[in-house]
């Protein structure tokens, strides 16, 4: 496969999961935490270094992208130990988003709703047994996998240094 199409599989793939939290979160009312939110950023960054890939062939793109997609499956990873009590989660999970952006007078008023922080202790979906961020941490790891074979790729065709094999091809001109 080339390494267009393994950048593409794995922006896309990155961009699926993204897409799939926001739908989570907006669609089904899944309220993230502390941690589900730091989870998305490399998704994020993924996106555009597989943007800025394609268009710049170079090898340090796919390696960045790697390392976003494991940035990402290291928090989900740490986010499933912390769903199933293996370790502690962070303080901001458990004391949820605080009062920052809330008025004085929205505080003092006890008709006001305030949502209650979501705990990142809490599984809020899981599937076949693993929580989304374990999901997340797992599907992660493969896109990992597929910066790295397009990486490699890079390196076959020639393209790892911003030049394609056709640019040298016949010798100096």
């Amino acid at each position: 496969m080339t390494a267009r199409a393994l950048i593409l599989i794995a922006a896309g793939g990155s961009a699926a999961l993204l897409g799939a939290a926001l739908v989570a979160q907006y669609l089904f009312g899944l309220a993230p935490c502390a941690l589900c939110i730091t989870q998305r950023w490399p998704h994020l960054a993924a996106v555009v270094i597989g943007g800025v890939a394609l268009g710049l062939p170079w090898i340090v793109w796919p390696v960045i992208g790697a390392l976003a997609a494991l940035g990402t499956a290291g928090v989900g990873a740490y986010h499933a130990g912390v769903e199933f009590g293996w370790w502690p989660g962070p303080a901001a999970c458990s004391a949820g988003p605080g009062i920052s952006g809330v008025s004085i007078s929205d505080l003092l008023d006890p008709t006001v709703a305030m949502a209650a922080p979501v705990a990142c202790s809490e599984v809020a979906w899981s599937f076949a047994g693993i929580s989304m961020a374990g999901w997340n941490a797992i599907l992660s790891a493969a896109l990992a996998v597929v910066w790295v074979m397009a990486a490699r790729a890079m390196l076959r065709e020639g393209a790892a240094w911003g030049m394609r094999r056709s640019d040298t091809a016949g010798g100096p001109r």
